[in-house]
């Protein structure tokens, strides 16, 4: 199948709708991906990339379906990593002669790959061009570190289109081919993602190179990515986005994440999820688990943020394994401008905490005072996080907190009559959840162990109630909802 692009250029790729791995099992692909594939029919005739080896043989079937493979003049390797090149030993066997356009670097990585040194390699450096008829030129220019040492771009004049390589890309799989088709929302998150996961250790190339290519001065109509959609509705929207994402970007975020053995760690984020909340509600608070959530969302969250905080239980005196994972990826992800603080539960030694917090250090975080507790946390520990919570929302806050968060109210009246209808209150009746533990108050079971007799309802509980799980006051709780 191929798809129009523009003019002469028609999309001759391949689509990955079930692919869940890249780089190993390092990036989760939650959309697929597509591996791009151009066919330039001027008069030179000219395939830029191919696909994932995986797919080889079905390329070359729909290639040869399109086009005799004799008629192609040449063939340009923006980079050789397998799901750009992976299909090039199958398309050689039957076109062995045809020139390989790609840089120095490539030769090695295309060599290393697909162990044939007697190819007709022709090397360019930024600038070179390649006559393609019709009064057109292709423009090649080195990217290297973006995100290999081989990368380069192809640039095709007259139709102004930038074949951008693993820049400006997603992997996103979709029916449609061009940004303007697909949910944007959707598009802009799986660009998020893959800018934070795989390009941003190379944040200072990416706006040097980006400088560079606007330097040339020359029209973008279209701009024609290795993975995912095609961007030709305002292009470089893109080219916009990215020079703000390489700028030290974050928003107003803070994300939690940690690991925990017996949920002590855990009640210990929550706590101080609640006091950060409870200083700044405006600041976006994430928590994640990294057992159990998707660590490249948790990595894009990091990369939204304005400073984090790790959490580990410990474990023989140093940190739980998967948050030692994590932070060796975020020190290899080189985040900029960010703040970092650690915590955790231990029983008779912290040495995880001090790791963490080392490692942040390390990794070039500002970091900030570690919290520790020691065994389950109790009501006064956990008094202790959620304070300690209020402190990093008042060192990381980004707006005055002085000033309250105005609220705009469609009747002004309508907070009064629902306090005065009751409608905010529990009933005798009602359930109640421990937003920290999610442990719940059952008015029918009561609870002994405090005095509180089977059928009291939540009102004439007393003040000095803590929460049998978590040891917090009632101040936590909320009516369940449905109940």
């Amino acid at each position: 199948m191929t798809i129009h692009v523009k003019n002469n250029i028609h999309w001759v790729g391949q689509r990955d709708w079930e692919v869940q791995d890249f780089h190993g099992t390092e990036y989760k692909m939650t959309k697929g991906t597509s591996y791009n594939s151009y066919l330039i029919r001027e008069e030179k005739t000219v395939l830029i990339d191919t696909v994932d080896h995986r797919f080889s043989h079905q390329f070359i079937q729909n290639l040869e379906m399109e086009i005799n493979l004799e008629q192609i003049d040449y063939i340009v390797i923006n980079h050789a990593e397998e799901d750009h090149s992976g299909a090039l030993s199958a398309l050689m066997a039957k076109i062995p002669n045809t020139p390989i356009y790609c840089t120095e670097n490539a030769v090695d990585s295309i060599v290393g790959h697909h162990h044939h040194p007697e190819w007709n390699f022709k090397t360019v450096k930024t600038g070179d061009t390649l006559d393609i008829g019709n009064g057109k030129q292709l423009i090649f220019i080195e990217a290297p570190m973006l995100h290999w040492p081989d990368s380069m771009m192809t640039y095709l004049t007259d139709d102004a289109v930038l074949f951008s390589n693993d820049a400006f890309g997603q992997h996103y799989c979709d029916e449609h081919l061009f940004n303007d088709e697909v949910d944007q929302a959707e598009l802009m998150e799986q660009c998020l993602r893959y800018y934070s996961n795989i390009l941003t250790p190379f944040s200072g190339l990416v706006t040097a190179k980006i400088h560079e290519v606007l330097s040339f001065n020359v029209p973008v109509d279209m701009i024609a990515t290795s993975h995912g959609i095609v961007w030709r509705d305002n292009p470089t929207q893109i080219i916009h986005q990215y020079l703000e994402w390489a700028d030290n970007y974050q928003e107003d975020r803070i994300t939690i994440f940690y690991d925990s053995m017996s949920n002590n760690t855990r009640m210990m984020a929550d706590a101080i999820a609640q006091g950060i909340h409870d200083v700044d509600p405006g600041v976006a608070v994430k928590v994640f688990n990294v057992s159990r959530h998707d660590k490249n969302e948790i990595l894009a969250n990091v990369f939204r943020s304005k400073g984090i905080l790790v959490g580990s239980s410990t474990m023989n005196n140093v940190m739980m394994p998967k948050i030692a994972g994590m932070l060796e990826e975020i020190t290899g992800l080189r985040f900029k401008d960010k703040k970092a603080g650690a915590f955790g539960s231990f029983g008779w030694n912290g040495g995880a905490v001090d790791r963490i917090h080392a490692r942040l250090t390390d990794a070039g975080f500002e970091t900030t005072i570690s919290k520790k507790t020691k065994w389950k946390p109790d009501g006064t520990a956990m008094r202790e996080c959620r304070e300690h919570g209020r402190q990093i929302a008042r060192q990381w806050a980004m707006n005055d907190l002085s000033q309250p968060l105005q609220q705009t109210l469609i009747n002004p009246v309508e907070p009064t009559i629902k306090a005065s209808s009751g409608a905010q209150q529990p009933s005798d009746n009602q359930k109640m959840l421990c937003t920290v533990c999610n442990w719940i108050y059952d008015p029918a079971l009561g609870e002994p162990n405090q005095g509180i007799e089977v059928g009291t309802c939540w009102s004439d509980i007393p003040e000095s109630f803590l929460c049998p799980e978590c040891s917090l006051g009632k101040d936590v709780f909320e009516p369940v909802a449905g109940a």
